[in-house]
């Protein structure tokens, strides 16, 4: 049976018709989805870890125990999880493992445009790169007997576009599995002794790949005319065929690492000019130079971004881009992403920027503080990374030239969960004196509304323990920790300028549902009683999509209005009606 699916619900089908037992991830843009989707097969055991690394050590585990098993992260995550990555690819495993990964070029949603396929290549791990839905599905399933072929994890690369596009899927049925645990000490301890003798295994299973590479359908030549040859693995395949269509030859890799050279060189002498077409780091490319053939790459085409149909043509034809057919007639305005719409970061970050603070900001929605109209924070990083920035600033003041403005670090609720405990250990430990902000709205909101371990929820709704975030600072040695509603502006800026002011670590905790949440109450919906107004345009400066001016004149907007009431908190003239 043939269904439409999306890149990351064939992923998961994958995993079910492979007869995966165990999926483990940390939600991450354009991975989520994956074990969202997954959570819906009863057959398979899933949840959310707190974060890449544990997802990894959870599913190596149930691998080692002889099930299968699959985690889901974005390329950044695969930071977090590579010291288990490195080290797993000398133990190798016992049940399939599949890691995947998805690349976001063009930052979507991202801090940075990270080439994932390098971490194939540091880690001497296999990788495979689907081009569509089908290949999701099918390519879990042959990631799963590759991994177990030849005892090793097995990366599958996935990309925005690949995740997030619908196409065709064929379905069969799971095939029927059971594992089995064989303790085996010198195979599963990596400590030196054992290590030592594994590398020189790990260096023959890449050997064996590579000849594995030469003859494996998951790499095809697609003759046409001879006159081009492109190499493409992925999304580059679908926009070089879109673009050209069958006037080029094609060599699609879906094994991208370790890459073939036989096929290649094969393929490459029988066109008069190869490309070589992949977005990001030119990894073929520089396997095609090692190897001596000449292949026309990055000259023609950059290293930044995404690839359409419309720039392969321009690299590869010379017809300018200019003519693209989805070129606009005009220039669209500009729709900068923003807080929802009582979203309660919105009110932490009017507060903190009123009491000029500065502010060590982390991944989370609350990174839109960063932006106009707020414009409320200084720097962020990566998972988890506001604490330690917070604390190592605060150890720097001594060596500047100028004293340090007041600040604080702000983190999310998961975020923390996620890799921001031990920066707070660590500025407890070391005699820091920075003050921590969690934002508390009971969810992983940027990724869709996915629980963690401070919801209370498993990944199936299911009632579990609730992390108590107090008693955890409490726990790591916080002796000032406070709960607030940052929609009591007063109150919290209060706390906020007394905890700044202390000579100590003190955390404070900001709690108020995300405004998106089913479960979230709100007031009634507002709208501006002209007659009090003084057109102060304080209630602007919150950056509430729902808050607008055209001409003199401000009004809310009913239908993004969710009834926060927090504009009423910040305008001084009671201008700020029920609807």
């Amino acid at each position: 049976m043939k269904k439409l699916m999306l890149g990351n619900e064939a992923i998961a089908r994958g995993a079910f018709e492979a007869g995966v037992g165990v999926v483990s991830s940390y939600p991450g843009t354009p991975s989520t989805e994956i074990t969202q989707y997954v959570s819906t097969y009863d057959e398979i055991y899933s949840e959310w870890a707190p974060n890449e690394k544990v997802s990894l050590e959870v599913a190596v585990g149930a691998s080692f125990a002889g099930a299968r098993a699959l985690c889901a992260m974005k390329h950044v995550g695969l930071n977090v999880a590579s010291d288990v990555l490195f080290t797993t690819s000398y133990s190798g495993i016992n049940g399939g493992l599949c890691i995947c990964v998805a690349d976001d070029p063009g930052m979507h949603s991202s801090q940075d445009e990270q080439d994932s396929r390098h971490y194939a290549r540091a880690s001497k791990v296999p990788m495979l790169e689907p081009s569509d839905s089908d290949e999701c599905k099918n390519f879990v399933v042959k990631g799963m007997e590759i991994s177990e072929e030849y005892d090793t994890p097995v990366l599958i690369r996935l990309s925005t576009r690949i995740s997030h596009g619908r196409s065709l899927v064929e379905t069969n049925d799971p095939i029927k599995r059971s594992g089995k645990f064989t303790p085996n000490p010198e195979k599963y301890v990596m400590m030196p002794l054992y290590a030592r003798a594994k590398h020189p295994l790990v260096e023959k299973r890449i050997k064996n790949l590579i000849n594995f590479s030469e003859k494996t359908n998951l790499n095809k030549i697609e003759y046409n005319d001879k006159k081009i040859g492109v190499i493409c693995a992925g999304t580059s395949y679908n926009y070089s065929k879109e673009a050209l269509g069958d006037t080029v030859s094609y060599l699609k890799l879906g094994m991208v690492y370790p890459l073939p050279e036989k096929i290649i060189r094969e393929f490459a002498s029988n066109v008069e000019t190869c490309f070589v077409i992949e977005e990001l780091d030119p990894f073929i490319e520089e396997h095609c130079l090692k190897l001596g053939i000449k292949v026309v790459g990055k000259e023609k085409l950059t290293l930044i971004g995404e690839y359409t149909p419309e720039m392969i043509k321009a690299a590869v034809t010379g017809i300018p881009e200019e003519n693209s057919a989805y070129a606009l007639p005009e220039a669209i305005p500009g729709r900068p992403p923003v807080m929802c719409a009582g979203c309660s970061h919105r009110a932490a970050f009017t507060a903190i920027k009123q009491l000029g603070l500065n502010v060590h900001g982390d991944i989370g929605c609350y990174t839109l503080s960063a932006a106009p109209v707020l414009s409320a924070m200084y720097a962020q990083i990566c998972m988890g990374a506001s604490i330690g920035m917070a604390h190592g600033a605060e150890k720097a003041a001594p060596y500047l030239s100028e004293p340090l403005p007041k600040s604080v670090a702000v983190i999310g609720d998961s975020t923390f969960v996620h890799n921001g405990i031990t920066g707070l250990i660590d500025a407890v430990y070391n005699k820091g004196t920075c003050t921590v902000v969690i934002l508390d709205n009971s969810t992983t909101g940027m990724t869709g509304h996915q629980d963690h371990p401070g919801t209370g929820k498993t990944i199936k709704g299911e009632p579990t323990h609730k992390l108590d975030l107090f008693a955890l600072c409490k726990a790591c040695g916080v002796n000032r920790v406070t709960k607030v509603d940052p929609h009591d502006l007063e109150k919290f800026k209060a706390i906020l300028m007394e905890e700044v002011d202390a000579k100590e670590v003190s955390v404070i905790i900001a709690e108020r549902p995300c405004a998106l949440l089913k479960t979230t109450v709100h007031g009634t919906k507002k709208t501006i009683d002209k007659n009090k107004c003084k057109n102060c345009m304080l209630c602007m400066k919150i950056g509430c999509p729902a808050i607008g001016k055209r001409g003199d004149e401000i009004s809310i907007d009913a239908a993004i209005c969710v009834g926060c009431e927090y504009c009423g908190v910040i305008c001084k003239f009671d201008a700020i009606a029920n609807v």
